[in-house]
């Protein structure tokens, strides 16, 4: 954990005194008498400067014993998108087939700057490079349901064919004619009370849903490019929205099973024991070894706990139920404090 001098804490303590919301994400205000913590803007009444305790992600304060501030939702709230980048997404999904300028942005009063800034903080690419997967998203849809090339490639403003073959090539990694019965995994970005989590998806249904700080996540993403023989690019389809609204429901208390499709490669001996972890009910636990009874292989433990680390879509195949045989918490890919954060919430969720 990064030191925060006393020099930046009582700066973070002016901030959070004033609402500033410059410092919304920078850092997280823990309160010791309340055993939560808030964003600078939050609307709760403000503790002491000596019951305070500042950290620089929402992670530390998690892993310290804190809970997230039902009033500010810091966990949403500091990583959702800033409403400008909101209206330039919106924009591209309203002209899906036009390129975006900086003078366009700025002729809806939207900073090219903050937008360039948020795409390459939250996905590594520029907000230019999102737009060009959002297009050939847009084109390999058209594709597959029998357009043309050529009318594609005009129709999304290339201006010769060769032009749009490349960059189609380079990021479906196929040329658009024969690429119509390749598989597609689009990746997306939600924000839930546990912080950001990255959904992908193909035309089966969702193949990961991941915390982005999760470690190996990269490794995920290769593995899943592999075994699907695809390519991951920005977009959502229905099975991304269902996911999306299921766990809105799901974090507000009132979802208990999830229904959006799935879609999960691996072995067949991996999806026996996924498959177990659907039926662990909402609200309760269980173990390593009576997972391995539940799929007729008692002695396959060591085995079970390693297809379960090697689950992509938490929370919706529920590995966060499984604890210890001695009643302890066993790891998590999302991080112990989650894990115990998912139970106790399920717990007290539960009718």
């Amino acid at each position: 954990m990064e030191t925060i001098s006393s020099s930046k804490a009582k700066e973070y303590y002016q901030a959070l005194l004033n609402k500033d919301s410059q410092y919304v994400g920078v850092f997280y205000a823990a309160v010791k008498t309340t055993s939560v913590f808030c964003i600078a803007t939050c609307r709760a009444r403000k503790p002491k400067k000596e019951n305070v305790t500042f950290y620089r992600t929402y992670s530390e304060a998690l892993k310290n014993g804190f809970r997230p501030c039902k009033i500010c939702c810091p966990t949403e709230n500091a990583n959702e998108a800033p409403e400008q980048v909101i209206r330039a997404i919106e924009i591209i999904k309203d002209h899906p087939k036009e390129k975006i300028s900086d003078t366009v942005l700025r002729e809806n009063e939207i900073s090219p700057d903050l937008v360039r800034r948020w795409f390459k903080k939250t996905y590594g690419i520029t907000f230019h490079a999102f737009q060009r997967m959002y297009r050939i998203n847009n084109a390999y849809k058209e594709l597959k349901d029998g357009k043309s090339t050529t009318a594609t490639a005009f129709d999304l403003g290339y201006e010769s064919l060769s032009g749009f073959g490349y960059t189609y090539k380079k990021l479906i990694g196929k040329s658009p004619a024969n690429s119509k019965t390749k598989t597609l995994i689009l990746i997306n970005r939600l924000t839930t009370p546990l912080g950001p989590m990255f959904v992908c998806a193909t035309d089966k249904g969702i193949c990961l849903l991941e915390f982005t700080d999760r470690k190996m996540l990269e490794t995920e993403f290769r593995d899943l490019q592999k075994r699907l023989q695809s390519e991951i690019l920005i977009g959502e389809n229905k099975h991304t929205k269902q996911l999306k609204k299921e766990l809105k429901e799901y974090f507000a208390g009132t979802r208990r099973t999830f229904e959006v499709p799935l879609h999960t490669p691996g072995t067949d001996f991996q999806n026996q024991v996924w498959n177990a972890l659907h039926k662990i009910a909402f609200g309760t636990t269980s173990t390593y070894q009576d997972q391995a009874k539940m799929i007729n292989n008692p002695k396959a433990v060591r085995a079970v706990a390693r297809a379960n680390g090697a689950n992509r879509i938490s929370i919706v195949i529920p590995c966060h139920r499984i604890i210890g045989k001695n009643g302890d918490l066993t790891g998590y890919g999302g991080g112990i404090e989650r894990k115990r954060w998912l139970l106790e919430f399920e717990k007290k969720s539960r009718p």
